[in-house]
């Protein structure tokens, strides 16, 4: 039987003017809105719609900000909102989360708050950056990054040909050079704060510990397929234990669409800001005809 699955972004899905249309039609996304000012203590809606793009980059903007819309928008949709299964790409697993009942929004929002700060924190004690290589094939990128010296790993499967890689500056400049003598269309330095999901956020992870042992989680109402190991979850320790591991283990998103697929998925439904997700859903279904 065909299933829907429904897909959340992470960080870099933000825009300028995001969550207006939702806010104005009124209905529950407004009333989320609203509680989220009063939650947050500082009127994120304001600068969702109005603040500048530098000040939608800010990580304590960005990640609550990406939240909100994406769990907006899944609500809104009242009774035709029915996931068969859900997935988040790094953040988005939050918003995945609490659009399918498996924790309460107050509750998800703090957490990603204490998440955002955690990581910009991080990202501040401990430089790093990020780099999209393209056109290599996941076990060449991985080969290469063993053996360059230093910290700097693959953390993002997107799709297959595009792979991110993160850790120390210097380590990553020096697999950029790597990879492109290995073979690689494209080695492109990313413009973020830090070296997002490689052991340098270890200290965020540490951090971000304690908040989410203290969530109280809930059996959401369909699976969630989650970013450590691309398999589907309902039972709540196991998705509390695989969620703090995620700050600091690669987001296998070609995995996890190939396991939704497999588990019957037909039609992908982003709920959030952009269309990402759903792009690289096109490209690992391409791959998996041609194989």
């Amino acid at each position: 039987m065909s299933k829907k699955a429904y897909l959340f972004p992470g960080q870099g899905a933000q825009y300028t003017g995001m969550g207006r249309d939702l806010y104005d039609a009124g209905g529950i996304a407004r009333d989320l809105f609203d509680e989220a000012d009063r939650i947050l203590g500082f009127g994120i809606t304001d600068v969702m719609f109005e603040g500048s793009e530098e000040d939608l980059r800010q990580t304590k903007v960005t990640q609550p900000a990406v939240f909100l819309h994406s769990v907006a928008s899944a609500l809104s949709l009242g009774d035709d909102f029915r996931p068969d299964m859900v997935a988040g790409h790094s953040l988005g697993e939050f918003s995945a989360l609490v659009a399918a009942g498996g924790l309460g929004f107050e509750e998800g929002l703090r957490l990603v708050y204490a998440r955002a700060m955690a990581m910009q924190a991080c990202c501040e004690d401990v430089p790093g950056t990020m780099a999209a290589i393209i056109a290599l094939p996941d076990d060449v990128v991985e080969s290469v990054c063993s053996r360059v010296s230093g910290t700097v790993v693959p953390v993002n499967y997107n799709s297959p040909g595009q792979v991110v890689i993160s850790g120390e500056v210097e380590a990553v400049k020096e697999a950029c050079a790597r990879l492109k003598e290995a073979g690689a269309k494209r080695a492109l330095p990313l413009a973020v704060g830090g070296a997002y999901h490689s052991p340098l956020m270890e200290p965020a992870r540490l951090e971000l510990a304690a908040a989410i042992e203290k969530a109280e989680f809930r059996s959401p109402r369909c699976p969630i397929y989650q970013n450590v190991d691309a398999r589907p979850y309902t039972d709540p320790a196991s998705i509390k234990a695989n969620l703090l591991k995620q700050l600091t283990n690669p987001v296998r998103w070609t995995q996890t669409v190939v396991n939704m697929i497999g588990d019957g998925a037909e039609e992908f439904i982003e709920c959030g800001p952009g269309t990402v997700l759903t792009g690289l859903v096109g490209r690992i279904k391409k791959f998996l005809e041609t194989r």
